[in-house]
């Protein structure tokens, strides 16, 4: 499915758009008349993410395909492009639930980054609308992510500027959208920018936007990101990356709530969220004098924490058995399942790149694995080896040992307890595969007696989890 429809009788028009949008790497496709439009909406089961649509056409007009097109989805942003004299047409194309309107004649960037913005609202809506597709970090019965959990309700009336802490592939940049999308703000967009992947030459225009002229080639204003974030949220990704001088900018915004465009010279007011991110140690960054102390401490209102993966082995189910239906659902096959060997397996494996990276390990599996069931032998190759997070953290002792630390400080008074529990939940589920389900196998295996094993199946809540098979009832 295209990204971007481009509806228009002038092919000027459309061959500009075109042009610009595939510089962008986003996919399109155009029409040259409402009526071509709509018959090829009514065959979608999913839309386009934007349509733009011109209002005078011969035959059908922009604002007759607006009202269709809402009518069978709601959420698709429309764009609406009109001359200066159809003012009153674009009153009538916000009633009708446009996104917005592209006066004409158009500025291209301003273009681009209103359809930008449509694309992010877009997803965003579908986001909210279905539960089954909630980015997979949000799901975890983890006692860390728990926590996670916890602080995005507690932030929810708040807004309050936040630093997210968290290793690559961790899941910062969609903690940051529930925060946004669970906040007062909730309505304006939420703007997204990765400070390290911006050259260092460009990212004072991308923050601040420009006037026509600071620069060579500045041939139009450009808003930047703080303006397209009004009364909404701005994501800084890697702000640990952010040069010196930048630095000091955006201190100045967040003490004086004001900037100004590149070579402009009139104050802009910024009334925008913060929300930062990075995987690196600012505090360790400030002592090196990497990064300004003042700022640490502007960002470091509320500060979150996101444990990699390897801190929350317990929902590499949950989010292995997400992944396979979201990937199914994408290439439109039937989800893939995993034997409980395999997923034994993948609990032991390190996962440097955290969820992330799993969830590119699950889409290989529902184009590459022979069978409906995936076994060891089906994983890539670089997972098919031993436990490596095994061999790398020690013996079990150890990771006892940090497990039983990390719960002093998170959980006092309950460390024993959940220890406990997870300790004999894992002997007995692990007898019980082994003996195909027979109780009495099992406790002999493990030495203890008939009466514990049930006794214990009952209170660790395992009961319903298998049945004994006939030989083996208790």
């Amino acid at each position: 499915m295209e990204t971007v429809w481009i509806v228009d009788d002038d092919r000027s028009i459309r061959w500009v758009l075109e042009k610009a949008l595939a510089r962008e790497n986003i996919s399109h496709r155009s029409f040259e008349s409402a009526v071509d439009a709509g018959a090829a909406l009514k065959q979608l089961t999913r839309p386009p993410k934007v349509l733009v649509s011109d209002i005078r056409m011969p035959g059908e007009s922009g604002l007759s395909l607006l009202e269709k097109a809402k009518a069978r989805f709601p959420d698709m942003p429309v764009i609406i492009m009109t001359a200066y004299s159809d003012l009153d047409s674009a009153v009538s194309a916000f009633q009708g639930g446009a996104f917005e309107y592209l006066p004409k004649p158009f500025d291209l960037e301003q273009a681009l980054g209103l359809v930008r913005r449509a694309i992010e609202q877009g997803e965003q809506s579908e986001e909210e609308a279905d539960d089954s597709v909630l980015t997979p970090e949000i799901l975890g019965q983890a006692p860390s992510m728990q926590e996670v959990f916890r602080a995005i309700g507690r932030l929810a009336q708040s807004h309050a500027t936040v630093l997210i802490n968290g290793e690559s592939g961790t899941g910062k940049e969609l903690v940051a959208r529930a925060l946004h999308r669970h906040s007062p703000r909730r309505d304006a967009p939420i703007i997204a920018i990765n400070t390290a992947a911006i050259p260092r030459d460009l990212l004072e225009s991308e923050l601040f936007g420009h006037e026509r002229g600071a620069f060579t080639g500045a041939t139009a204003q450009r808003r930047g990101r703080f303006e397209q974030a009004e009364n909404g949220t701005l994501f800084l990704d890697e702000i640990g990356d952010m040069p010196a001088e930048l630095q000091t900018r955006l201190l100045r915004v967040l003490s004086d709530g004001h900037f100004y465009r590149v070579g402009g010279h009139q104050p802009i007011r910024a009334n925008v969220r913060v929300i930062a991110a990075t995987h690196q140690d600012l505090d360790e960054r400030v002592r090196d004098g990497l990064f300004r102390e003042d700022l640490y401490h502007r960002l470091n209102v509320i500060r979150l924490r996101l444990p990699p993966l390897r801190e929350r082995r317990e929902d590499i189910p949950l989010l292995v058995q997400h992944f396979l239906k979201k990937s199914a659902r994408e290439l439109e096959v039937e989800s893939k399942r995993i034997s409980p060997a395999t997923l034994r397996h993948l609990q032991g494996q390190a996962f440097p790149g955290n969820v992330r990276q799993l969830e590119n390990m699950c889409h290989w599996l529902t184009v590459m694995a022979p069978g409906q069931v995936v076994e060891v032998a089906d994983l890539p190759i670089e997972f098919r080896g031993a436990d490596v997070a095994d061999a790398a953290a020690g013996d079990w002792c150890a990771a006892l040992a940090r497990e039983t630390d990390r719960l002093l400080a998170s959980a006092p008074g309950e460390v024993f307890e959940k220890l406990t529990r997870a300790f004999e939940r894992t002997l007995i589920e692990q007898a019980l595969e082994n003996t195909g389900g027979r109780r009495i196998e099992a406790a002999q295996q493990l030495g203890i007696g008939r009466n514990t094993i049930t006794r214990k199946i009952q209170e660790l809540g395992l009961d319903s989890r298998r049945e004994d098979t006939p030989s083996s009832t208790d």
